[in-house]
């Protein structure tokens, strides 16, 4: 980036040393500021162009510089001679107005180093762009050397000589004399104007008279600077010394074949002998061959070569030229009226500016922009003349780049968007809104277009009004949302509402639709529904506008109508529309649709949310019943405390005397009364404590000997005896089954003391079995939890082979009524313990049946017995118990 800056400050330094170098001290520069170098022209290309601007005013001129260093190398005589032949040149330029001639803005200047004088902007002369660079800064500007002309702008420019040489013959008087292309200069806009005029030769006859011109003789000994350009001179003024107004026409011959031959003349002088030349080109004229035209358009061919002749009388004059089919061209024709445009008036410029548009097509890009637009930009001015410049330049916008339009166009358009008369202007700009806010910066945008859009929806006339709501929604989308939101929209609530026009509230509704897409969702439900219930009108049109805004929010993916809203505002302002006795059956069935639609969507939604809200509830209930529940199934093989665990939380929470290790669902924690939520701590407590003791380790069963399949005999008729007791007990709820790890390996802590309080005890072997030990029993009800309180001690030693052998095992184990604690009970006489003890049920072994653990099982049915009746030796059964058994169980 530095060497880029260093690059171009060198450059600005040269150009900078090369100007003040060459114009120090002229009175030009007291008035102009100097640009950069741009081009070269005049005789021989001595003159340097620049571009510059006039101090006051900031106009853009063209400067043209000759640097008198060029000439160091000649004779002062030489110098003097060149000198003078510049100053008369310039001189002569400018006293001559006319269109096509180089307007000269500042007069020659003189100092010691250099002569300057000023013109309007200048591009460059038609030497440069045919490829001569002599006098050119260095490298070659890149817009000099792409420089092409179009077959428009060479017709056009040869029409323009042509038209300059008939000025200067028929109203000045006046031969050219060296009319070459160094000395046409193609302006800023591209048109070809004629400089050069040092070796101008002007009648010496009356005005009235015919004219006559005398010729200097050729002075090969003087400097080129002080001749005319020989390739382009007639032959007679070298041969004859003669010359007339003939002799420019065969210049402008020769410039014609360059322009097409790529800037090269008919015939190559040799400046040295330049007679032999002459003479020798006479011959070539005298017989041209076609070859020699064959670059040149077919329809200019014959023109030209008329031109070339010997004979002056045979070569068209100016006028004449002017006139030619070649020149016919629309394109030429149409520049051609632009530069006769201040001779019209308002109507014929009017007819010419409507037919416009079907012309700027055909004609290249650089001719329109250059050509055609600054003429169109400068009638700005003329308000009756808008509405149709207006049209042709925003058509010029289109093809333009976005710098162009900003550079170019915007400038002069930005007046013009403030003007509200005449009102096709207005027109105008709303049907090429798009363009606008395309290519028009953001700021401007903000700053001029918008608000020419909002003065539309607020103007008197009905038609503006219509127009404007029918074209916003076309460029809606170039709208930036915060004035969509905060301008655009309420000026159009307002048309609305205060119109008395059917027309624009029903073109306000529409626009609204249109539009929705560009607005956020709470924007639409907080602004424009409401506003929909505030219309006053109830014709069908404006009803069917309203159905097909709430339509249009409703069923767009991003936006939408809540069901709150729907329930609450929208469905019952369009049901009371939908009975508008204005309505027709189409229209009704119309709202019908759409209300149906709405209650269909409001009904799933809120189905849907009420079902998510159930499942929702029954998962936290689920969650709640987990939290106070215990896991029941950790591992496959769960230990001998976590099978208390689940059998007594089992039996605690369900009054349930089951095997199963499942615990019941526990109600909601939200449902629970006082009560059970103390009964559910106390159960968690004792769980947790029970958790908290040493494991018991399982010990395992080795399977029954042969031996003793005569007392397996027993125990099954025994079970089959007592069948229907256990159909009774298993009535309402399974009994939970009692796992055989509840007869634990002998255990050396501490009893527990959580209600149930299992004393250390030794195998149930029968002949291991301690005094004291007792069996329990019983069968668990439905309406309490099983009650293991304290049984009766035996203190006799129990006979229980069937059941001891049952359970035999090759290491001692106790039962849970040796775990028991050893308290006396007067009921234990009445269910001894004997051989004849019902077999276990599930797997668990029941000796007898607890008083509270059958509810048919009553204190009062029964006397009290001693202790001492207790049979002390084989604790068997009496037949007062038996009876009773078959009484009560059959």
């Amino acid at each position: 980036m530095e060497s880029m800056l260093n690059k171009l400050k060198t450059t600005v330094t040269k150009v900078t040393a090369d100007v003040t170098s060459a114009i120090m001290g002229n009175p030009v520069t007291r008035e102009f500021e100097v640009g950069r170098h741009i081009a070269s022209g005049g005789p021989g290309m001595c003159w340097r162009i620049y571009n510059g601007t006039k101090k006051s005013t900031k106009q853009e001129v063209g400067v043209f510089v000759f640097d008198k260093k060029m000439i160091d190398k000649y004779q002062k005589f030489d110098k003097d001679q060149i000198v003078d032949s510049l100053k008369r040149g310039v001189q002569q330029l400018t006293r001559l107005r006319h269109p096509r001639l180089l307007t000269v803005q500042h007069p020659l200047e003189e100092s010691r180093d250099c002569l300057a004088f000023c013109t309007e902007p200048v591009f460059a002369s038609l030497s440069n762009v045919l490829g001569h660079w002599d006098n050119l800064p260095s490298p070659v500007p890149n817009d000099i050397k792409e420089y092409k002309l179009y077959n428009v702008e060479t017709k056009y420019g040869l029409l323009q000589i042509s038209e300059g040489l008939s000025f200067l013959h028929n109203g000045v008087k006046m031969v050219h004399g060296n009319l070459c292309p160094e000395n046409i200069i193609l302006n800023k806009s591209g048109s070809w104007k004629i400089m050069g005029f040092d070796f101008s030769i002007s009648s010496s006859n009356p005005s009235n008279s015919e004219p006559k011109f005398s010729c200097k003789e050729w002075e090969p000994n003087l400097p080129p600077l002080s001749l005319p350009n020989p390739e382009y001179l007639a032959p007679e003024y070298i041969l004859s010394v003669s010359c007339d107004t003939a002799s420019d026409m065969y210049s402008l011959g020769v410039v014609a074949h360059a322009v097409f031959n790529e800037g090269k003349p008919v015939f190559a002088v040799n400046k040295h002998d330049i007679f032999k030349s002459f003479s020798r080109q006479l011959d070539q004229l005298t017989n041209i061959s076609p070859a020699l035209l064959n670059k040149l358009p077919e329809e200019v061919r014959d023109h030209v070569k008329m031109l070339l002749s010997v004979s002056p009388n045979v070569r068209p004059d100016a006028d004449q030229m002017t006139k030619i089919p070649f020149f016919d061209d629309v394109g030429a024709v149409t520049l051609q009226y632009f530069d006769s445009l201040f001779q019209r008036d308002n109507l014929q410029k009017s007819q010419f500016y409507k037919g416009l548009p079907k012309v700027l097509p055909k004609l290249p890009k650089r001719v329109v922009v250059y050509r055609i637009l600054p003429v169109l930009s400068s009638e700005f001015i003329n308000p009756d003349m808008v509405p149709f410049v207006l049209p042709n330049v925003l058509l010029i916008a289109e093809e333009c780049t976005k710098d162009e339009y900003i550079r170019l166009i915007l400038p002069d358009l930005t007046p013009v968007f403030k003007q509200q008369e005449p009102i096709q202007i207005l027109l105008i700009f709303l049907q090429k809104m798009d363009l606008l806010l395309t290519k028009t910066p953001p700021e401007d945008i903000k700053n001029s277009v918008l608000p020419m859009v909002y003065r539309a929806l607020e103007a008197p006339s009905v038609q503006i009004q219509e127009l404007c709501l029918n074209i916003i929604p076309t460029f809606a989308n170039l709208i930036d949302y915060p004035s969509i939101k905060n301008a655009l929209i309420p000026r159009i609530k307002s048309a609305c509402l205060q119109t008395s026009s059917l027309a624009v509230r029903v073109n306000s509704l529409v626009c609204l639709g249109k539009i929705l897409e560009y607005m956020d969702k709470w924007f639409v439900i907080d602004e424009i529904l409401p506003f929909l219930q505030q219309i006053p009108s109830k014709e069908p049109a404006v009803l069917m506008g309203i159905l097909g805004i709430y339509k249009c929010t409703f069923s767009h993916k991003k936006l939408g109508i809540p069901k709150e809203n729907l329930a609450t505002k929208s469905l019952p302002h369009l049901v009371s529309l939908s009975i508008d006795s204005n309505l027709n059956l189409n229209q009704f069935n119309s709202f019908m649709a759409v209300i149906r639609e709405m209650l269909s969507r409001m009904e799933a939604e809120h189905k849907t949310k009420l079902e998510q809200l159930h499942i929702m509830q029954e998962q936290q209930k689920s969650l709640n019943i987990s939290g106070t529940s215990k896991p029941s199934e950790e591992s496959k093989i769960p230990s001998t405390s976590q099978q208390i665990d689940d059998i007594l939380g089992s039996m605690g929470a369900n009054g349930k005397e089951n095997g199963s290790s499942a615990v019941a669902p526990q109600p909601n924690r939200m449902s629970l009364t006082l009560e059970e939520k103390q009964r559910l701590a106390k159960e968690q407590e004792q769980a947790a404590k029970l958790r908290s003791q040493q494991p018991l380790a399982p010990q395992s069963i080795k399977a029954a000997t042969s031996a003793n399949s005569k007392t397996k005999d027993l125990t099954n008729s025994l079970l089959n005896n007592m069948a229907s007791l256990n159909t009774i007990s298993m009535t309402n709820t399974p009994r939970l089954p009692m796992a055989q790890s509840v007869f634990p390996s002998p255990c050396t802590g501490p009893p527990i003391s959580n209600g149930f309080n299992f004393p250390p005890a030794v195998g149930m072997g029968t002949n291991m079995r301690p005094p004291g030990s007792s069996v329990f029993g019983g069968m668990a009800t439905t309406a309490s939890t099983p009650n293991f309180g304290a049984l009766v001690q035996n203190n006799s030693q129990m006979n229980m082979s069937a059941f001891d052998n049952l359970f035999t095992s090759n290491k001692p184990k106790m039962s849970l009524n040796q775990m028991a604690p050893a308290s006396s009970n007067p009921w234990l006489g009445q269910f001894a313990t004997g051989p004849n003890t019902q077999p276990a049920m599930h797997g668990v072994p029941v000796s007898g049946f607890g008083m509270q653990a059958n509810p048919f099982f009553t204190p009062q049915n029964y006397s009290q017995r001693s202790p001492a009746t207790a049979n002390q030796s084989g604790m068997k059964h009496s037949t007062s118990v038996s009876n009773d058994l078959k009484d009560l169980f059959g």
